[in-house]
C-alpha cells in the first residue's frame, strides 16, 4: 500500500532535487506555506530522495523507495498533532505505538487524512522520543530523516527545559546522518529559538491544473466522495489552491465561523454581544471544537497582520499581533478545568483592549 503521489510544486521540487544531488541540503529545514498546501506530503518526498539507495533518486524501485512510499521505512520518522496520552507521563515505548498505529491509519487512506483537531499536540514526550531515536545509527539506510508536521503545534510544559534544549541542540547540530524536517502553516507561532535553527523554505498555492489532478486521482475521488458528491470544477474552486482543506469537511468552517464571532464581539465593544460570543463556544463537553476555533482565530488574526502591513499600518500589525499572544495564551488555558465559555469571556475582553 502507498500513499498518493505528490501534486503539483515542480519548480520547488527541481531546487530542492538538486540542493541534494550536489549535498547542499540543509540539515534542518522549515517547510512553511498556507494550511492544505502539502507541506507534510513534500517532506516525504524529500524523504524517499534521501532514502533513495540508487543515484537517480528517487528511482521508486528500491526498498528505501517502495518502503518509503508505503510509510514503513524504519529510518523514516514522522510526528505530527497526536491526543495527548491518558498516561501523564508516558513511556517513550507507549509514544512509538500511538504513532506507529496513527501512521499506519494514515497508510491506509493513502495518506490523506484531515487536519488535526485544536485539542492535539506534539507534547514533550514525542519530543523525547526524537530525540533519543536521532541518536541512534540508521536501520538500513546511509541516513534518517525525521518529519515533524505541524511542528507550531509543539506544547511547552513545565519541567520540560532539558527535553526542549536538547531538542534545540538537535535542530542546531544533528548527526551528520540526519535530517530533520518541520513543517508550519504558522510559523510566527514557532518559538524564536526554533525559527533561527532552520532554514526555511516557502511552500505556494498549488495550480489549478495539479488540484485538478489531484482530485481527479481515483483513490482521492474515493475518500473526497464519502464526505459527499462535488464535481472537479466545484473541488478545485473549493481547494483554492490548497488541495489538503478538502479533507476537513464541516468543522474547519464551523471553527472560522465562531472564530469571526470572537473577533467581531471584541471589536463591537458591547457587553452583550461579548456574553453572546462566549456562550456560543459550548460548555466543558466542546473543548475539541474550541481549540480548533482557536486555531481558527490565530489564522484570522494573522491575516489581519498582513492586511494591515500591506496598507503600511503598523499600528494595525502590531495590535494583530499582540492579539495572537492573547490568543496563545488562551489556549494554555484550554489545558485546565476552566471551560471555553469562561476563557471565551477573558480572551474577548483581552482583545477588545487591542484590536481596534
Amino acid at each position: 500500500m502507498t500513499i498518493v503521489e505528490l501534486f503539483g510544486h515542480e519548480h520547488l521540487r527541481e531546487r530542492l532535487s538538486a540542493s541534494i544531488r550536489a549535498g547542499k541540503l540543509p540539515s534542518s529545514l522549515l517547510l512553511q506555506g498556507p494550511r492544505g498546501v502539502g507541506k507534510q506530503r513534500l517532506a516525504i518526498w524529500i524523504a524517499q530522495q534521501l532514502l533513495c539507495s540508487e543515484k537517480d533518486v528517487p528511482c521508486g524501485d528500491c526498498a528505501g523507495c517502495r518502503y518509503a512510499a508505503g510509510l514503513t521505512h524504519p529510518d523514516l520518522h514522522w510526528v505530527f498533532p497526536r491526543p495527548r496520552l491518558r498516561d501523564s507521563d508516558p513511556d517513550l515505548d507507549q509514544v512509538r505505538d500511538d504513532y506507529a498505529d496513527a501512521i499506519a491509519e494514515r497508510a491506509a487512506e493513502h495518506g490523506l487524512y484531515p487536519a488535526p483537531s485544536g485539542a492535539e499536540g506534539i507534547y514533550v514526550a514525542t519530543v523525547r522520543s526524537l530525540v533519543q531515536q536521532a541518536a541512534i545509527a540508521p536501520a538500513i539506510g546511509r541516513r534518517k530523516v525525521f518529519i515533524i508536521g505541524d511542528a507550531e503545534r509543539m506544547v511547552p510544559q513545565e519541567g520540560a527545559d532539558m527535553a526542549a534544549n536538547a531538542f534545540l541542540k538537535l535542530l542546531e547540530e544533528p548527526p551528520a546522518d540526519t535530517t530533520i524536517i518541520l513543517t508550519s502553516s504558522e510559523p510566527g507561532a514557532l518559538l524564536p529559538t526554533i525559527r533561527s535553527r532552520v532554514v526555511t523554505v516557502r511552500v505556494p498555492l498549488v495550480p489549478d491544473n495539479a488540484v485538478r489532478a489531484f482530485v481527479e486521482n481515483p483513490m482521492v475521488k474515493k475518500v473526497l466522495d464519502k464526505n459527499g458528491k462535488a464535481t472537479t470544477a466545484e473541488r478545485v474552486r473549493t481547494a483554492a489552491g490548497a488541495p489538503g482543506t478538502l479533507f476537513t469537511g464541516d468543522a474547519a468552517a464551523r471553527a472560522t465561523i465562531n472564530a469571526r464571532r470572537i473577533v467581531d464581539a471584541a471589536t463591537a465593544g458591547r457587553s452583550s454581544v461579548m456574553h453572546s460570543a462566549a456562550l456560543s463556544q459550548g460548555a466543558f463537553g466542546a473543548r475539541g471544537s474550541f481549540a480548533d476555533t482557536l486555531e481558527a482565530l490565530i489564522e484570522l488574526l494573522g491575516e489581519r497582520a498582513r492586511d494591515a502591513l500591506h496598507k503600511k499600518d503598523a499600528s494595525g500589525a502590531a495590535a494583530a499581533s499582540k492579539a495572537v499572544d492573547s490568543v496563545l495564551q488562551a489556549q494554555t488555558w484550554t489545558e485546565t478545568n476552566v471551560s471555553p465559555q469562561l476563557i471565551t469571556s477573558k480572551l474577548i475582553r483581552n482583545l477588545s483592549t487591542t484590536l481596534k
